[in-house]
């Protein structure tokens, strides 16, 4: 018997409140708790976690039970769960070679500063460009990388090395295996202004205080010395809903860090809006295959409840679902304004939910010499370039219609657990727009003290709009331009 997740939710929007459900579905729904179980034999289903008393519920179904339900509650939806990964754009193979005809190659990763060896770099190594053919591995504690490629080859046509944390990625072309033993890692410098820096400037410490901000993510690590958490939750189901720091990922703090970062070069990093609360809602489990819609939508439901006035979502890759899109567009209703990340599909249409309407969407930008001209970002140079010739929209970032703004988000260096690393992806552009949108916000006391609800959320989007001004690029890859 097929088993499957599925979100149960009314008809229209997140809760089955006023006119949106009849009374039976909001009965039937808070008839629910976590852990109840209906039905019987083929039609019997299990609840596994809720958003509220009248919200959705996640649900483990079997198909006879599915088609019981949409019978019998007609005034409710049964969607299957969609899953999620972090906006972050990095070098991912295509064709890995047959094991049976593979050899061992081992790749030597150390600092360029001290000659020490790193451990824990993503080291890849590509063959055959076209056809993405290769070998990827993380080093071990001697800094060594251990790469099954093609028995015969002796050269790799690319290089990618990625560090957690500490120095720049690195890209080395045509590279022969002799030369292995000795990669070098640029470490990095906070005192050199990086893309963020460069198009956003300074922030004043006070910048977005009185703004809160909601980082729907892979965790905030909470011992960070530049990054302050004042509250969260983590929605992952079956695990426990106080740990909301850091799942190991990083990506969640490195996002945190660009939006309200409170530390000073060069021993710390400043964000866009250092005066900003920053909550951290953790949706990416410990272990597992991604981030849930349901997942995404209760820790939303959950950061509107906490009065967040933006919601940073730097994820996406799964499809349109309506749990998100009812999440989205009642946050937006009762004030709260979700920025989004627009994807990393390489020019690819803009992906969900940042396609959403009742969203901000957000592309990257880049400029050339703000990281090393090894870095693996100088892949991500790619025309039309702006009305500044070192400026240009990232190779991998989605564009289309539906993009608002651009933001910075080509090596971007941030707050990572341990110190600070650099990353790529429009989920680094996403929250350098939040952090600008933190700004507006706590700058304008009539505007952060009015009522929340749609009006509220529609100003601050406007303002934020405003606020941008063009690179000169066409507007399917900016929107209406960077905001500042």
């Amino acid at each position: 018997m097929a088993i499957g997740e599925y979100v149960l939710l009314p008809l229209r929007g997140l809760r089955a409140a006023g006119r949106s459900a009849s009374g039976r579905a909001r009965d039937y729904l808070a008839a629910l708790p976590a852990g109840a179980r209906r039905g019987r034999g083929a039609a019997r289903f299990e609840v596994l976690d809720t958003i509220g008393d009248d919200g959705p519920r996640l649900v483990r179904a079997s198909a006879g039970a599915v088609d019981a339900l949409r019978t019998e509650q007609p005034g409710l939806r049964l969607v299957p769960v969609q899953w999620y990964e972090p906006a972050r754009a990095r070098y991912r193979l295509s064709t890995r070679p047959d094991r049976a005809d593979t050899v061992v190659v081992p790749v030597t990763v150390r600092s360029g500063a001290t000659g020490a060896p790193l451990a824990g770099v993503e080291v890849i190594g590509v063959v055959d460009v076209r056809r993405e053919l290769g070998a990827s591995a993380r080093t071990d504690r001697r800094g060594v990388a251990r790469l099954r490629l093609p028995v015969g080859a002796t050269r790799l046509a690319r290089l990618y090395a990625y560090p957690d944390e500490g120095h720049w990625s690195l890209l080395r072309r045509d590279v022969p295996f002799a030369a292995l033993d000795a990669v070098a890692l640029r470490p990095i410098d906070l005192a050199r202004p990086d893309a963020l820096r460069h198009f956003l400037g300074r922030s004043g410490p006070d910048h977005g205080a009185g703004v809160r901000v909601a980082v729907v993510d892979t965790g905030v690590d909470l011992t960070h010395p530049d990054v302050r958490v004042a509250g969260g939750a983590n929605t992952v189901w079956a695990e426990d809903p106080g740990d909301y720091g850091d799942n190991g990922d990083a990506h969640g703090t490195h996002v945190a860090g660009i939006v309200a970062g409170r530390g000073c070069a060069p021993s710390g990093l400043e964000g866009v809006a250092p005066g900003a609360a920053l909550h951290s809602y953790r949706v990416f489990g410990r272990r597992g295959r991604g981030a849930s819609s349901f997942a995404i939508a209760k820790a939303i439901d959950a950061a509107v409840d906490d009065r967040c006035d933006i919601v940073n979502l730097s994820l996406g890759g799964g499809d349109a679902d309506p749990v998100l899109r009812a999440a989205v567009e009642d946050a937006r209703a009762r004030g709260t304004v979700t920025i989004v990340a627009a994807g990393n599909e390489g020019r690819g249409p803009v992906g969900f939910p940042a396609s959403e309407a009742s969203t901000v969407a957000v592309s990257a930008v880049g400029r050339k010499g703000t990281y090393p001209a090894d870095a693996t970002a100088v892949l991500e140079q790619q025309r039309p370039y702006g009305k500044d010739r070192r400026d240009y929209v990232a190779a991998f970032s989605n564009v289309g219609p539906q993009i608002d703004v651009t933001g910075p988000g080509v090596a971007i260096v941030s707050t990572v657990p341990g110190g600070y690393g650099e990353m790529s992806g429009t989920s680094m552009a996403c929250p350098a727009v939040a952090g600008v949108a933190a700004r507006i916000l706590g700058a304008d006391d009539r505007l952060r003290r009015a009522r929340r609800g749609p009006g509220r959320s529609d100003e601050l989007i406007s303002r934020l709009l405003q606020a941008a001004t063009s690179l000169g690029f066409p507007s399917e890859l900016e929107g209406r331009g960077l905001p500042r």
